[in-house]
């Protein structure tokens, strides 16, 4: 390297360094680059690159745990630069690699291949390492460039997911040691986590509501949202929630999403639940930033932990309709996109909806044990509160009546198990798998349009979209509905038949 003439003095008291980390961004993570600078003159720590307190503060924190480890503080000019510039850097994470740069640009830690290595860790004056959250998507980040990590010891089992090489310490002696080689750490086991089986709620307690129950084994096995409309006691939200227990297990992908989002917001990893799809059920009093998420920076809501999994809204007409209202988008596309003016984040928001409602405002509209006072302007009013477009992505429209005590009895004896019902749901999710590699629900226009329909059935639905005045969506999803129907038989054309239940579960035979 040229330096000018009369600088060579200059350049003997400068020791450089550069330690890799990751910025969070929603559930990715951003390469940055620790650069640190050791000068002449009087003595002062800086940090530069657009960072935030957190990370302005970790000047005393980093300066406490290099003294506490027995190594001396350099006194001079210490210049730290977190590269992009342009980037929002923000929590404790970078703590750990700031120490590192440090030791190793003072010449006290003789490191190695630090080019191949990524750095996480918040650090203690005493120089022990915290946890940190949103490691996930770090660990995802850094096996896509090749290099290993060292982390928390709290961190390595849930950075070890991605079977990336993964080295967990638990002090800043713990990671100088290993980089100089007198006692390296060992890397984390990279098995796959074994769930403990967990005990849900089954749909053999549920009695008189065959035709719910089969709504939502068609719901399960298309991934369709469903509404549940009737009167208190009926059984709405024991349905609602025993949905989660006839889907498929979580495929590692969809596992790792749905451990991302929890790593973002710094909830542990438990092993126990691996694979387990999630069942968010939100009070109706919730905000639109607690449903979508939000925050500053933006962090991610229900519908985001719901990804992958079922997201229940019970009493769905006194939820804000503003509140519902943002609920449209990630419906159709699986994401939320959070702007704020510190950042913008994008979280995913893949969630199979479950709604309850009642039928008017005292709940007894049309109970055979229960007399409705409620005007038509006020049933009107109620029901208004939840919007068309919102009611048109739903796909199966299911009232729950109250089953009269005959059939109460004449059931008596336990229903058909939630186990015999995941059977076909996974049965014919493998055959959508197979023919388009996603839900019936999730499917483009073109695959719909090439799926094998009789004409005797296009015109049935042709004939329903002018009778009951249905939107181009509202048929698109009648079709999709039909489609899953179809596979649950073992069916490769769509027949009649399945459009007629379609149409009946969507609320067209009323």
């Amino acid at each position: 390297m040229l330096r000018p003439v009369g600088l060579s003095a200059w350049w003997k008291n400068v020791g450089l360094a550069v330690v890799h980390s990751r910025a969070q961004l929603g559930v990715k993570a951003a390469d940055v680059s620790i650069e640190v600078l050791l000068s002449g003159g009087l003595p002062r720590f800086s940090i530069v690159g657009l960072v935030a307190a957190a990370v302005r503060e970790s000047q005393d924190r980093v300066r406490g745990a290099i003294l506490s480890s027995g190594f001396d503080f350099p006194q001079r000019r210490i210049t730290v630069s977190l590269a992009p510039a342009d980037m929002p850097k923000t929590g404790g994470r970078f703590d750990l690699a700031i120490a590192i740069g440090i030791l190793v640009a003072s010449g006290q830690v003789r490191a190695a291949g630090l080019e191949a290595l990524e750095c996480y860790g918040e650090l203690s004056l005493s120089g022990a390492l915290r946890a940190i959250p949103g490691i996930l998507p770090s660990a995802l980040g850094a096996v896509d460039a090749e290099r290993s990590l060292i982390v928390p010891i709290e961190n390595a089992a849930e950075a070890a997911l991605v079977r990336a090489r993964v080295f967990g310490a638990s002090s800043l002696l713990d990671v100088t040691a290993h980089l100089s080689g007198s006692q390296p750490i060992s890397a984390a086991a990279t098995d796959e986590p074994v769930a403990t089986p967990q005990a849900v709620p089954d749909l053999r307690d549920v009695r008189g509501q065959d035709r719910a129950i089969r709504a939502l084994e068609v719901a399960a096995a298309g991934r369709h949202n469903i509404l549940l409309t009737g009167p208190p006691g009926t059984g709405k939200s024991m349905l609602a929630r025993r949905l989660a227990g006839i889907l498929p297990k979580l495929s590692y992908a969809e596992a790792l999403e749905t451990a991302a989002v929890d790593s973002v917001l710094g909830i542990p990893f438990d092993p126990s639940r691996w694979r387990q799809r999630a069942f968010r059920a939100p009070h109706h009093s919730a905000t639109a930033p607690a449903l979508v998420g939000g925050g500053s920076p933006p962090r991610p809501g229900e519908i985001s932990r719901a990804h992958n999994g079922v997201l229940f809204l019970d009493e769905l007409p006194e939820w804000s309709r503003h509140v519902l209202e943002t609920l449209r988008e990630p419906l159709e596309t699986g994401l939320i996109i959070i702007a704020r003016a510190a950042g913008q984040a994008e979280y995913p928001a893949a969630f199979q909806l479950v709604a309850a409602m009642n039928p008017c405002p005292c709940g007894y509209q049309g109970d055979r044990n229960g007399e409705c006072h409620c005007s038509a302007e006020q049933v009107r009013q109620y029901r208004s509160r939840v919007s068309g477009p919102l009611l048109d992505r739903i796909d199966l429209h299911i009232a729950v009546a109250r089953p009269s005590p005959r059939v109460l009895r004449r059931e008596a004896a336990p229903g058909e198990g939630s186990n015999r019902i995941a059977e076909r749901v996974l049965f014919a999710r493998s055959r959508q798998a197979a023919r388009q590699k996603c839900c019936n629900a999730d499917v483009e226009d073109s695959v719909l349009q090439a799926w094998p329909v009789d004409a005797e059935t296009l015109l049935l639905t042709e004939r329903a979209m002018e009778r009951f005045a249905m939107s181009v969506r509202a048929q698109r999803r009648v079709l999709k509905v039909a489609r899953t129907i179809a596979d649950l038989a073992g069916r490769e054309r769509i027949v009649r038949d399945d459009v007629a239940e379609a149409l009946a579960f969507r609320g067209f035979d009323r």
